[in-house]
């Protein structure tokens, strides 16, 4: 599935393109997904993903990468960004024990 976000799990919606004469036929809306990079604090080290608009938003709102997957849920992220999730997990765990 190329046109899914990666942190969001948003993916293409189907509906109808309705004409002036109220015809109807199938339509894909697509989600708006950029290809950005990302620097991870904790990790030390950007991260290339292939995110929605709204997903960038909600980086920015929360307070950058590593804060956004510290807080986000197992289910809707891809494989990938759950092995980073999970190393990031780690590095925290780590550094509030020496702390």
């Amino acid at each position: 599935m190329a046109n899914v976000c990666e942190l969001t799990g948003k993916k293409p919606m189907s509906g109808h393109k309705v004409s002036h004469s109220n015809n109807k036929t199938k339509r894909k809306f697509y989600p708006n997904l950029k290809k950005v990079s990302l620097k991870s604090e904790i990790l030390k080290k950007n991260i290339s993903l292939k995110i929605s608009t709204r997903a960038l938003k909600a980086i920015d709102f929360r307070g950058g990468l590593d804060q956004f997957l510290i807080r986000a849920k197992n289910k809707k992220l891809a494989p990938r960004i759950k092995k980073i999730k999970k190393d990031l997990m780690v590095k925290t765990k780590v550094k509030t024990k020496v702390s």
